[in-house]
């Protein structure tokens, strides 16, 4: 039996709805241990309208979990439209990484290869339509149409995010349900910002500790001198106590993050290498740079990212010793 690991790869395509569909294709899917939304950007999956209209939204200010979202929406339309009904709609994309895997067999039933590759797949998990405001069913090639709106951003989340091997988006979108046919959409893509209140108010699993300034693990204290939740790009200056340290040949103050995405995978996204004799000496101190594209720390959508400050100690001829804690970036 052979394996080929994503052997004709690109015969296969990842998918997501619309409006997120403008990259369904090949470009959503790689060989086995590949990661194709490495190299897509969120803003990237949006398709602004179906060609039926065009449009333009002006925000007030940006978009944050739990706040309300303002602005101006312009509109003109290409060709005619004549619908049931019309929306605006804010909606949720999770896209995920998915690994696949299929056995090819001979006349007898026996394996005699198999076809490993991923492939990205992606569902809306938030469709809500607003009756304000009151969108025209029927438009005539040539006419526009402008309304300021006001509608509700997710009281909880999730923020948008790219985990790596998972994304969450989200746009605003104006649907004409047409009978007998296709619908037309015109979608704005939306930047949904973490909301730090959140992280701080113990919502979800990502506040509590991840908060804190200093968090016990055993005899020893880690501790974070710069302010929390962490903003992304900025640096986060640790300082650690560990009197019970082992000695090394060498010790690390790493960030981790983890997340539960589907192909997801654990990254040490920042590592200053310390003095061990530090660590018993409670003078350990770190900065640790948070990359400016890092996911905020969230759980939603059956998704999850979270943050992780790991103290490790290189032992010669035995295995790491280690203690961590978390903290929260938005």
């Amino acid at each position: 039996m052979t394996f080929n690991f994503g052997s004709g790869f690109g015969s296969h395509s990842g998918s997501a709805p619309s409006p997120f569909d403008a990259l369904n294709g090949p470009r959503l899917a790689g060989p086995s241990g590949s990661h194709p939304l490495h190299y897509v950007r969120a803003e990237e999956l949006l398709r602004p309208s179906d060609g039926a209209v065009t449009g333009q939204i002006l925000f007030d200010h940006p978009a944050r979990v739990g706040e309300g979202i303002t602005g101006r929406i312009r509109m003109a339309a290409f060709k005619e439209v004549s619908a049931r009904k019309a929306n605006l709609r804010l909606v949720g994309l999770r896209l995920d990484e998915v690994r696949h895997e299929t056995e090819h067999r001979d006349s007898e039933g026996h394996v005699t290869s198999t076809d490993r590759w991923v492939e990205t797949e992606g569902k809306l998990f938030v469709t809500d339509a607003f009756l304000e405001p009151p969108i025209p069913t029927n438009l005539q090639p040539g006419a526009t149409w402008e309304a300021p709106f006001a509608v509700p951003a997710p009281q909880l989340g999730p923020p948008s995010a790219h985990l790596g091997e998972s994304i969450v988006a989200w746009a605003l979108e104006i649907r004409w349900d047409i009978a007998m046919g296709s619908d037309h959409w015109v979608a704005f893509f939306l930047p949904l910002a973490q909301n730090p209140d959140l992280l701080r108010a113990g919502i979800g699993k990502q506040g509590g500790m991840s908060l804190l300034n200093s968090v016990s693990v055993g005899d020893a204290a880690i501790g974070v001198l710069s302010p929390l939740p962490a903003p992304v790009g900025q640096e986060i200056a640790v300082r650690v106590a560990w009197p019970s340290a082992p000695s090394g040949k060498g010790a690390r103050i790493e960030l981790h993050r983890r997340t539960n995405a589907p192909n997801g995978v654990e990254g040490i996204i920042a590592s200053v290498n310390i003095d061990p004799a530090l660590l018993t000496s409670g003078a350990a101190e770190a900065r640790l740079l948070v990359p400016a594209d890092s996911a905020p720390s969230f759980d939603g959508a059956g998704l999850e990212i979270n943050y992780i400050i790991r103290v490790l100690v290189d032992r010669r001829l035995r295995s790491d010793a280690a203690i961590e804690r978390p903290v929260g970036i938005v």
